[in-house]
């Protein structure tokens, strides 16, 4: 029972220690939430006041940001205003000073109207003061016109009382005694003209043609048919005839000439007509013996590498001739027909060298008369170069030298000139005619051409004859190395038409008969002369 007691005392007192401490530490609970609401509220607070016064702070700052923007606004808006005021001013300087150039201006024209209204009136003045006189004038040559009438009248009955002859009559005869006298002197003044300039102008082209030769110093050295081949020694000859005479088969056979391998001491002789042929020929022969190697094989070897040579030299040989002369857009086709003419000869002289000496005459000639020097030039160097094809193509060197250069581009004029050159046509142009005179300069200087005296002179006496042997023919002259012949005939006995048909019976005669090189001219000239002499 004492324990019961003391156990549940003890209960209690444990119980009552327990809900003290539990009221201490409630009211420790409760102060320190008083004092953390305290100290929230004392933040709270604080936080409140700290916001006011940033927010204080914010206003006063924006405030003071729009009062600068408004500032700098203003300043701009100033600064602007000021210069719009600066820029209307200079343009109202210079508008005022166009309006005081365009017073002045006007001024000045104002001026001038004023002098030229008190010229006009002067004018005026002068001109009526001229009328006035005028009219005086036509009224007195009006009197004077009456009185020249009734001269004249006077004057034609008088004469018709004298003479028995009416007025009509009398005008007659002195029409056609004036008519008489006239022609009397324009026939005197026509002759006067034709002797002057005939003279003038045979002086000037004798002056014209003389200083173009001198200025153009060709050389001139005549083209033979053989060539000659030198030897190191004669035991070479034995090598080059080879074995039963196959080298020299070879040989012929490849390059298209003749050798001639005699007693000559230290030469071969290539003999042929064609002088490129001749040249590789000789060629091929020095690189054989150079070489050492002779058999047919080797030869058409060389042959051919020669051929290629040459060619390319040949049209290097163009270009050049074309490039001393200014040429510079000739097609390369020409360049090498041109360079095959350095091979070609035409009695004997060298077709590039004289295709080369006319082009440089022409263009003398063509500049010292004012005339188109290119074109002349042009057309002189390529007049003969059909002489690089005739031998390949049907027709005359003339024919296919045109159809070849109009396939490649040259102009009208230059192909109506070289059509020209041997006159077959009548000359397009003067250009023309200083081409064709450039190329008989050339063929005619002394020693440019190879002929025989003899069989030229014989084949111009025969062409004379020919022509001579017509009825009504007075007198026949051979011209220009007897490619024209130029015949007079009787005019009582041979008529327009008749000489036209003595013409074509002449040519028709000279083709049957003659054998010639290209083309001859026939002209038949026939004049009627009136004679009288004075006394």
């Amino acid at each position: 029972m004492g324990t019961y007691v003391l156990a549940l005392i003890t209960l209690l007192a444990s119980a009552a220690i327990a809900a003290g401490v539990l009221l201490y530490w409630i009211a420790a609970r409760k102060r320190l939430a008083a004092e953390t609401v305290g100290r929230a509220e004392e933040r709270a607070a604080q936080l409140v006041r700290d916001a006011e016064g940033q927010a204080a702070r914010l206003i006063k700052d924006a405030e003071r940001d729009a009062d600068t923007r408004r500032k700098e606004a203003l300043f701009e808006a100033k600064q602007q205003s000021h210069e719009l005021l600066l820029e209307a001013d200079r343009q109202v300087r210079e508008r005022r000073q166009q309006l005081e150039q365009l017073e002045h201006v006007l001024s000045r024209k104002e001026d001038k109207l004023t002098e030229r209204l008190a010229l006009a009136d002067a004018q005026d003045k002068e001109l009526a003061s001229r009328e006035r006189r005028s009219v005086q004038q036509e009224r007195l040559v009006q009197a004077q016109v009456t009185r020249y009438d009734e001269l004249v009248r006077d004057q034609q009955r008088e004469l018709q009382r004298v003479a028995g002859l009416t007025a009509d009559e009398a005008k007659e005869i002195l029409l056609k005694q004036i008519e008489n006298d006239a022609r009397r002197d324009a026939a005197n003044l026509v002759k006067r003209l034709e002797a002057e300039a005939r003279e003038t102008a045979g002086a000037r082209a004798r002056h014209i043609v003389t200083d173009a030769i001198q200025r153009s110093a060709a050389e001139h050295a005549i083209e033979t048919t053989v060539s000659v081949v030198d030897l190191p020694s004669d035991d070479l000859k034995g090598r080059i005839i080879g074995r039963e005479g196959r080298n020299i088969r070879a040989l012929e056979t490849a390059t298209g000439v003749d050798l001639i391998v005699d007693d000559t001491p230290g030469a071969i002789i290539l003999s042929g007509f064609d002088p490129y042929r001749r040249e590789v020929a000789r060629q091929a022969i020095e690189r054989l013996i150079a070489d050492g190697r002779i058999h047919p094989a080797r030869i058409e070897e060389v042959v051919e590498k020669v051929q290629a040579e040459i060619e390319e030299s040949i049209r290097k040989d163009g270009e050049a001739a074309a490039f001393e002369l200014g040429l510079h857009d000739l097609h390369p086709e020409v360049h090498r027909l041109m360079g095959r003419l350095k091979f070609r000869t035409s009695y004997g002289q060298n077709v590039l060298n004289h295709s080369t000496e006319v082009a440089y005459l022409a263009g003398m000639m063509a500049r010292e008369l004012g005339l188109d020097a290119h074109v002349a030039t042009r057309a002189a160097f390529l007049h003969d170069i059909g002489k690089a094809i005739d031998r390949e193509m049907q027709g005359t060197h003339l024919e296919v030298g045109l159809d070849f250069l109009r396939k490649h581009g040259e102009p009208e004029a230059v192909i109506n000139a070289i059509a020209a050159h041997h006159m077959d046509i009548d000359w397009p142009s003067l250009e023309a005619m200083i081409v064709q005179s450039a190329d008989a300069i050339s063929a005619a200087r002394p020693g440019a051409r190879r002929d025989i005296l003899e069989s030229y002179v014989k084949r111009l006496e025969k062409l004379e004859g020919i022509a001579d042997s017509f009825k009504g023919v007075s007198k026949a002259f051979a011209l220009q190395a007897g490619r024209e012949i130029r015949i007079l005939v009787e005019s009582e006995r041979v008529t327009d038409e008749e000489a036209v048909w003595l013409s074509k019976d002449i040519a028709r005669r000279i083709e049957n008969e003659l054998e010639y090189p290209g083309q001859i001219k026939v002209t038949v000239i026939r004049e009627t002369r009136a004679v009288e002499y004075a006394k």
